[in-house]
């Protein structure tokens, strides 16, 4: 059996390693163990006033969480081979249906045994959040990878985000060992994700590595904004914020920063974080609703958070931060309280009444996979 890097297990720290390490001490330092999942679901956070952080000025909302199913595992997504994967970006394919952009695959009998694949598509027909159901893949009976990557020298291709502008599907890629990114590259598909053509890369240490983990909201404006972090949950990292217009979304000169490196806000300035810095885990930005939503995995306390904001621009820092997902130990998950939770991504048709998100989830070698919950009580 090989680790997620490649390696013969027990020779070295690979992603399960990483996860299992990093979750158990997030979870131990919340205090969260047998007996508390009830007690967190109820909540929606670990103490009444971790509900909305960061700003609020109003009293926190009972924020709560319901897991609606698998969406991946061998019953789920045998029939593909891709009985064990994760992250499950989704997004609407201009040809029907919804696309999940899933990171590393694997078809044995436990995860990391198999046939190695990353990053893969997953698709069901239905676009109804109420009723989704992987029933199909890119490549059919045997989902292919989607990028060339032979996974030597420990190296991956692993998604950050998946998103369509017009009839064209745009997906950015991390390349290189799990947490040590060397380079980001982008693609395009213009077949509803079965082909990908090669478009430009960004080198893995450009803005002090905050331009690893990039996320895309699609406006309406004629512009995408991009949100950015570096991809290693135990660095701290600034989010920075970029625009770029639509038709120039594969150019790496065409992303134009903003920031405040002399005090006043502004595009075209050296990038600034436009929130305080942290460990993050999975980010996910997306217009809905007339709005921006933000949903990430945060390192520190161990928790999802989303939040609900006017414009690209607006204060982060002041705004508040809604817990959505927190961690408890196997055995002990309810409402939304999950075992090993990481990604969150935003499932498209959701609204701030009705909202969705694709959780993943690894604590051993078969709970390895991409679930979904539906949470309540957001403040928008």
């Amino acid at each position: 059996m090989h680790d997620h890097l490649g390696r013969s297990a027990g020779t070295g720290a690979g992603r399960r390693t990483v996860l299992r390490a990093g979750i158990a001490t997030a979870v131990a330092a919340a205090g969260v163990g047998a007996g508390q999942g009830a007690a967190h679901a109820a909540t929606g956070s670990p103490g009444a006033s971790a509900n909305v952080r960061a700003g609020a000025t109003a009293g926190p909302r009972a924020i709560n969480g319901t897991k609606i199913k698998n969406l991946t595992g061998p019953q789920e997504t045998g029939a593909f081979g891709a009985q064990w994967t994760d992250l499950g970006i989704p997004v609407l394919s201009p040809g029907g249906g919804m696309l999940y952009l899933a990171g590393d695959t694997y078809d044995g009998e436990v995860a990391l045994e198999g046939d190695w694949r990353a990053p893969v598509a997953l698709r069901s027909s239905s676009t109804d959040p109420a009723s989704l159901t992987i029933d199909g893949s890119v490549g059919g009976a045997h989902a292919k990878g989607l990028v060339p990557e032979d996974h030597q020298n420990n190296n991956t291709a692993l998604p950050s985000d998946v998103f369509a502008i017009g009839d064209t599907l745009y997906m950015h890629l991390m390349r290189g060992p799990l947490h040590r990114t060397h380079h980001s590259d982008f693609w395009r598909s213009t077949d509803n994700g079965e082909n990908w053509e090669y478009l430009c890369q960004w080198p893995g240490d450009m803005l002090g590595g905050q331009f690893q983990q990039k996320t895309y909201a699609v406006a309406d404006d004629g512009y995408c904004y991009v949100l950015s972090s570096v991809f290693n949950r135990d660095v701290e990292s600034g989010l920075l914020l970029h625009r770029v217009p639509h038709d120039r979304v594969g150019d790496p000169a065409a992303y134009e920063p903003w920031g405040a490196p002399d005090g006043s806000w502004g595009w075209g300035k050296a990038a600034t974080t436009v929130t305080r810095p942290r460990r993050w885990g999975e980010i996910c930005l997306r217009a809905m609703g007339g709005k921006y939503a933000l949903s990430w995995l945060n390192m520190d306390p161990l928790d999802m958070r989303v939040q609900i904001f006017a414009t690209p621009t607006s204060d982060l820092f002041a705004t508040p931060e809604q817990t959505v997902i927190v961690p408890t130990s196997p055995g002990n998950e309810s409402g939304n309280a999950v075992a090993s939770p990481y990604g969150g991504f935003i499932v498209p048709g959701s609204t701030f009444e009705d909202f969705h998100m694709i959780v993943s989830q690894w604590y051993d070698n078969r709970n390895y996979r991409c679930m979904q919950y539906r949470i309540n009580g957001l403040a928008a």
